[in-house]
């Protein structure tokens, strides 16, 4: 299949992991290449190799808009479907059933990255990673495992800078904080937490709103074992601060999950004495990296309902410019 020709040619490929099947989307830059290449790993949940959701409205992912643009400046790129998401879930979870780990993450990656690299337009000299939220730990725990295919450095985009947990905590916090009896409520979540982090029944209290024991049910599903108690306590500051490959970190203004100083401070501070590492805070970049417009303040009301996805989101000028003038200053 050929996109519009300034944004490449877009190609689904698919390859086995033991006893599974990735499916992935291969963009070609117009030329003869080799050409270096981006490897994309998407967050948390149900999200796809375009970085749509289920569980959010609107099929405008930022995977697929960063992947076009990334074509016309002459850098390919692959993006997949975790083995829990996409069209495959189903069966791929049938094999993957109580044995999800942030090892068979790390599988995955390596996977797709050999896969690109056996691409033959594809530096695999020059092949970076692009993650968003969950999947930044991914990158960072495939470069530090000294992989066989080296990437030449990483776009860390929302890379949350405290463990997974304190994170969630502090969004319902600042929800607790808007409802009477907040404060109790939120006791109640974390004697929840604390039960299922200790491997005991997480048993939680009928007075939690829906959308928290919605939460709650999700990390205790068997299917979601080991890897969500894993997932609970990763932080990427301590793995940042071992890469000695460049990187570029982004947390957006505009981010309600991963906040900007709160993650971002540490993040720094892990980073102190890297020269190689580059942050940047843009105004008006969100979660997945669009523009968004409305204040802040407006954003973090529970009523506010993310536009990730929907139909006019486009990606945040300031980011997108500064993720391609890295990625030239690199190749």
């Amino acid at each position: 299949m050929t996109d519009q020709a300034s944004s490449g040619e877009s190609a689904e490929i698919s390859w086995p992991l033991d006893a599974t099947t990735i499916d992935g989307t291969v963009v070609r830059p117009s030329g003869a290449g080799p050409f270096p290449a981006v490897v994309m790993v998407a967050g948390s949940g149900p999200t796809d190799r375009d970085w749509n959701s289920p569980l959010l409205p609107g099929p405008n992912g930022s995977a697929r808009l960063l992947a076009e643009t990334l074509a016309q400046a002459g850098i390919a790129s692959l993006r997949y479907d975790k083995r829990a998401s996409g069209p495959r879930a189903r069966e791929n979870m049938q094999v993957l059933f109580g044995t999800m780990s942030m090892r068979s993450h790390l599988d995955e990656l390596a996977s797709t990255v050999g896969a690109l690299a056996s691409q033959p337009f594809v530096r695999d000299d020059r092949i970076f990673a692009l993650a968003n939220s969950e999947g930044t730990l991914h990158a960072l725990n495939y470069q530090l495992q000294h992989p066989a295919i080296s990437l030449a450095g990483l776009v860390l985009i929302a890379p949350p800078g405290r463990p997974v947990g304190v994170v969630a905590r502090a969004q319902l916090a600042a929800q607790a904080a808007a409802i009477p009896n907040g404060d109790a409520l939120l006791a109640l979540y974390d004697e929840a937490i604390a039960r299922f982090l200790a491997g005991e029944p997480m048993a939680p209290d009928p007075a939690l709103p829906q959308g928290v024991q919605m939460l709650l049910q999700s990390l205790e599903t068997p299917a979601n074992l080991p890897f969500a108690r894993e997932l609970w306590t990763a932080d990427a500051a301590p793995l940042l601060a071992q890469v000695d490959v460049p990187a570029l970190v982004i947390i957006g203004k505009k981010d309600i999950q991963v906040d900007w100083r709160d993650d971002g401070e540490p993040l720094q501070r892990a980073a102190a004495g890297h020269a190689n590492v580059t942050f940047l805070f843009p105004e008006n970049a969100n979660h997945v990296l669009k523009y968004e417009p409305r204040p802040r303040a407006e954003l973090a009301q529970p009523e506010a309902l993310p536009r990730y996805n929907a139909p006019d989101a486009y990606l945040d000028p300031e980011a997108l410019a500064s993720i391609l003038a890295w990625l030239a200053a690199h190749t």
